[in-house]
């Protein structure tokens, strides 16, 4: 019997299943909405309406082991989610609620882990990563800013599960307040929010980043904005090159679509911070679009 592998990308406003099969072809994809605003009881009960759905559409059984991507981490040591910005997940047993509902077994991952994973694995990476010794950092720039870390075909959590999280480093001392308590943080300089926000108070309106990127010739607000993301960018990332030196970095995420982030001046302002000072790894846009992590949530049950 063909081996098939179930995974689910708890999000912030969406939750996607996919199935697939021993080759990674999908079998099955459906998304819906996450109903978040309901509160930690109403996530799981939505989680479990999509697995139903998905059954019932593809006549397919549920499976006795799922990967599920979610927002923050879990510590298996207090049993509870935290750091996640999906508040209502904190300080909750999302592993053992998830498995008690739906009877079957949870492997239960970050969600910018199972990014890394997929698009190392399967997209972007796959070439470079043919070579099992080879490292990917995985980033996240989007409404938050996050990371992963592949390393020997493998997610890399680390002693604390915090591998990879470059977020919540300080940039900019004594910079603006943070939802994880502190100041400065890289995703308050950095993440899309964010530069929106930067961008508002130079402009005196609103726009999306999107919008901003492709404004920097005609508008001086937009020009420093894009300006602002690839200087503060180039330092953040370069620390963390300094410290794990990838062999490649795949840049996800809303604001990892700026197209300015492959241009040599982002190149450039990563160099002025590295410590050889030339850069030799690419930065790699990613392939799987914005379900890059429900296939590495669905990967996990393969590299046990």
């Amino acid at each position: 019997m063909t081996e098939r592998y179930w995974g689910i990308d708890l999000g912030g406003t969406k939750i996607e299943a996919v199935v697939i099969d021993s080759m990674m072809k999908p079998l099955a994809r459906r998304r819906i909405e996450t109903g978040a605003d309901g509160g930690y009881d109403q996530i799981l009960l939505r989680i479990r309406k999509l697995l139903s759905m998905v059954s019932s559409e593809t006549g397919l059984a549920a499976p006795r082991l799922i990967g599920i991507g979610s927002p923050g981490r879990y510590d298996e040591r207090s049993g509870a989610m935290k750091n996640s910005n999906t508040v209502s997940l904190n300080g909750r047993d999302l592993k053992r609620d998830l498995e008690r509902l739906l009877g079957m077994e949870v492997l239960l991952e970050n969600d910018a882990n199972c990014f890394a994973l997929a698009e190392s694995l399967l997209g972007a990476g796959f070439t470079f990563m043919q070579d099992s010794s080879k490292t990917a950092f995985g980033v996240i720039l989007g409404t938050g800013v996050g990371a992963g870390i592949v390393s020997d075909g493998r997610v890399r959590r680390g002693a604390h599960g915090i591998a990879g999280e470059w977020g919540h480093n300080e940039l900019i001392p004594g910079g603006e307040l943070c939802y994880c308590g502190r100041r400065g943080c890289v995703e308050t300089v950095i993440s899309g929010p964010a530069l929106e926000r930067y961008y508002a108070s130079l402009a005196g309106l609103s726009r999306p980043l999107r919008e901003i990127a492709v404004s920097t010739a005609s508008d001086p607000a937009a020009d420093e904005t894009i300006g602002r993301l690839l200087s503060f960018f180039g330092k953040a990332l370069a620390s963390v090159i300094n410290i794990l030196d990838p062999d490649i970095c795949i840049l996800g995420g809303g604001a990892g679509t700026i197209e300015q982030l492959y241009s040599p001046d982002a190149r450039r302002a990563i160099e002025k911070h590295l410590f050889n000072s030339e850069l030799h790894i690419p930065l790699l846009r990613p392939l799987l679009g914005d379900s890059a992590g429900v296939f590495g949530a669905a990967l996990l049950p393969t590299i046990l």
